[in-house]
């Protein structure tokens, strides 16, 4: 083991020093005069070598302890370097919005678009215009949760935005501890959780229902009212839906891909929403008119293309398409949806608590509540309807796809008061 500098620390010489070292390699002619000193003022300089062998320097003033304080400092770093646990302080001086750059490149190679998409929304509406500017061992604790208390509105964005955050400032630890503690870690989202109120969550009725799908043009009519009403599929399940995925002696459609919007363009999905979504549904006799009505009017090829970049969307295969033969999307679908609902005199404005903006009921979606909720109700096994909506939690299926039916507190009043229910009084 090579021995240590006999000069380590050593003494940095100054252009503003009077002492005859000082004086010696900084004249005073060059430097203009100065007074004569017998102790030096320079600072003293702390030499040292990385993990990796390159030797770096420190320094400290007269004022901030001089030649004790890099004598300390050195003994601190030798043995953080001997114990691997260095951290090398420049590389925390990088700042959020350029170490973003770097957790990017690898982040948005991760996940499902969607899921992509959502952290990067986060990162411009929220982190960067407040936190891109600031170094990552300048960020703190209170100063966030302040920030996220008083700028980021609504339960859920605090919970994305503290759940990016912390995973941004990981990273960083993880990449040579450049910090050594997550000051997000211990963030807490304090807005209040909205809980919807079960009137909210409801499906239209059937008569609702009638009046909607009357109000809509007949091509819709087969894909609302004879598809999505019968089937229980997601939008964007049904709108990915290829030939080849029809068992037409079954009757069966399998869900293999979906149809998503990325980044304002459709483009595939290799797997569903979750795990669960790949599953085969039973068509019911209303839906395979829909399907013969759509295989007859665009004649789709039960080729199996491969999904390649995604926005590729290969629609000759498709089953379901818009009346000009376009892929479905949320669009046109919403479109003719609303004004349909609006001519049927259901569709009802309301301010959503957590963003504050203007959202419309009914959505296209209430469709898979009203398919579980007739599955409840026709006495279908939980677990078996959980297998047909393509739903991960079977909880889920109870607590919110699940409502109560049409008539439901008539009759519960009528029980009550004894009217042909089979209950009497308790005396």
């Amino acid at each position: 083991m090579p021995r240590r500098a006999a000069n380590n620390p050593r003494q940095v010489r100054s252009k503003v020093c009077g002492c005859s070292l000082c004086l010696e390699e900084y004249p005073p002619d060059e430097y203009g005069e100065r007074r004569p000193r017998r102790d030096c003022v320079g600072s003293w300089q702390a030499r040292y070598r990385d993990p990796t062998g390159r030797q770096k320097s420190k320094n400290f003033p007269i004022k901030d302890g001089g030649k004790a304080a890099a004598e300390a400092f050195l003994d601190e770093t030798r043995t953080a370097v001997r114990q691997r646990t260095y951290r090398d302080p420049e590389r925390g001086k990088i700042t959020l919005g350029k170490w973003w750059g770097e957790f990017w490149e690898v982040e948005q190679k991760k996940g499902r678009p969607t899921t992509r998409n959502r952290k990067l929304g986060v990162w411009r509406a929220h982190i960067e215009p407040k936190w891109s500017g600031y170094r990552l061992i300048d960020l703190e604790y209170m100063a966030l949760q302040q920030w996220l208390t008083r700028d980021v509105k609504g339960y859920e964005t605090q919970k994305k935005t503290k759940e990016l955050l912390v995973a941004l400032l990981d990273a960083a630890i993880k990449d040579g501890e450049r910090i050594t503690s997550n000051p997000a870690a211990h963030l807490e989202p304090t807005a209040a959780k909205i809980v919807k109120h079960p009137d909210d969550l409801k499906p239209p009725t059937e008569a609702q229902y009638t009046l909607i799908h009357a109000a809509l043009p007949a091509y819709y009519q087969v894909i609302f009212r004879d598809w999505a009403n019968e089937t229980g599929m997601r939008p964007g399940e049904y709108a990915g839906l290829r030939e080849h995925c029809i068992d037409e002696e079954e009757r069966i459609a399998y869900i293999k891909e979906i149809l998503i919007l990325d980044g304002g363009r459709l483009r595939r999905q290799a797997a569903p929403k979750t795990d669960a979504g790949f599953r085969g549904v039973p068509l019911t006799d209303r839906a395979w008119g829909a399907y013969l009505f759509m295989k007859q009017k665009w004649k789709p090829l039960r080729t199996r293309s491969a999904i390649g970049d995604g926005f590729d969307l290969h629609l000759e295969e498709l089953v379901l398409r818009g009346p000009r033969g376009a892929a479905l999307n949320e669009n046109n679908l919403r479109r003719p949806w609303r004004r349909a609902c609006d001519q049927a005199g259901v569709s009802r404005e309301f301010i959503d608590p957590e963003t504050e903006r203007s959202q419309w009921w009914p959505r296209i979606y209430e469709y898979r509540h009203d398919v579980s909720s007739r599955l409840h109700h026709a006495g279908v096994k939980e677990v078996d309807t959980q297998a047909f909506l393509g739903q991960k939690r079977g909880g889920k299926v109870t607590w919110l796809y699940t409502h109560e039916g049409e008539g439901a507190r008539e009759n519960v009043r009528a029980a009550l008061n004894g009217e042909g229910s089979g209950l009497r009084a308790v005396q």
